[in-house]
């Protein structure tokens, strides 16, 4: 596999997880489990470890993950004092993957808050007053599409990578897959619009017209080609896809994953979902998949069963793997 993919985390502290521990992860990874065990907090921890390079990539993406989980928009919060307030809510945070070394925690020191943060062994100490704490610094190919699905802005910024690899025919083509009445997608006046031919013209409408679906559909082939050579994230990944879609979603996944060197980690709560990704993987032979089941012990512990190629086809197929 390619170096920057992770195969393995510790998470020592982290939300839920404390002293957990999970491996086997491949290009793609599908997490299940019962709801509220922790399954968004797993792919929380692989991001945010995933920023582990620079103070400023771990800030944004601690800060980041506060926005998404709960659907705060751009307007809440986003003073430089609430932005410390969500920093702080962290209190302490232990990771250490395949790919990076990550602890976090706040000080206080006689009565003056401090950062530290240990970063692959390189340790730093910042006054709170000190952190310059700004919108979205993180490297462009690692992106998060939460449960609420992307908003226009962030959809419109992954677009202009398709625009910039000239990969508009592509994705048109793929839309036209999906709904074989759009024609094309484009931004018009700031607003994402996909064309349909009526009387022998192409009229736009604005994407919130077609459902959630197609959004979320056009938002994972966009964000695939933004996160080249880097990790796309992707919770509930089932969100507003129409069941016979699923298969071949799955197979634009698999396919741009590859060619665009991304590893990828999903959620998912439909046992439709599962096996669509069971069949496509079994489809393209493709062994560099990944299916991770949260469970919880006798003592309540957070623990996880990370099945391979082999062992995701015979759960599945032969055993009837539970989603929840």
């Amino acid at each position: 596999m390619p170096k920057h993919f992770l195969t393995d985390i510790n998470i020592g502290t982290y939300k839920c997880f404390q002293d957990f521990q999970v491996g086997g992860f491949k290009r793609l990874n599908l997490i299940i489990g019962k709801n509220n065990i922790g399954k968004t907090a797993l792919m929380e921890a692989i991001f945010i470890n995933a920023h582990a390079s620079e103070i400023r990539y771990v800030v944004s993406a601690i800060i980041g993950v506060k926005f998404m989980r709960e659907n705060l928009n751009l307007l809440a919060g986003n003073t430089l004092e609430d932005r410390h307030i969500f920093l702080s809510q962290f209190k302490k945070i232990r990771l250490k993957s395949s790919v990076a070394e990550l602890e976090f925690e706040v000080l206080d020191n006689d009565g003056i808050k401090q950062y530290q943060f240990i970063i692959n062994e390189l340790e730093s100490v910042v006054n709170a007053n000190e952190l310059n704490i700004v919108n979205r610094v993180h490297p462009a190919n690692i992106e998060f599409i939460d449960n609420f699905g992307w908003s226009d802005r962030e959809l419109i910024f992954a677009f202009n990578t398709i625009q910039t690899q000239d990969k508009e025919p592509e994705l048109n083509a793929y839309i036209h897959e999906f709904d074989n009445t759009i024609t094309s997608f484009k931004v018009i006046g700031s607003k994402p619009q996909c064309g349909l031919l009526e009387n022998g013209g192409t009229v736009y409408r604005d994407i919130v017209e077609f459902g959630d679906g197609l959004k979320h559909y056009i938002s994972i082939i966009c964000a695939m080609h933004a996160c080249k050579d880097g990790y796309l994230f992707i919770d509930e990944i089932d969100n507003g896809i129409y069941y016979e879609h699923l298969d071949r979603l799955w197979e634009l996944i698999f396919d741009l994953s590859k060619t665009c060197n991304c590893q990828v980690f999903a959620t998912t709560h439909s046992k439709e979902m599962l096996e669509a990704y069971a069949r496509v993987a079994q489809k393209l032979q493709d062994q560099e998949v990944s299916l991770t089941t949260l469970v919880k012990n006798r003592q309540n512990e957070i623990k996880a069963l990370t099945l391979d190629y082999s062992g995701l086809i015979n759960s599945v197929f032969e055993q009837g793997h539970e989603v929840r």
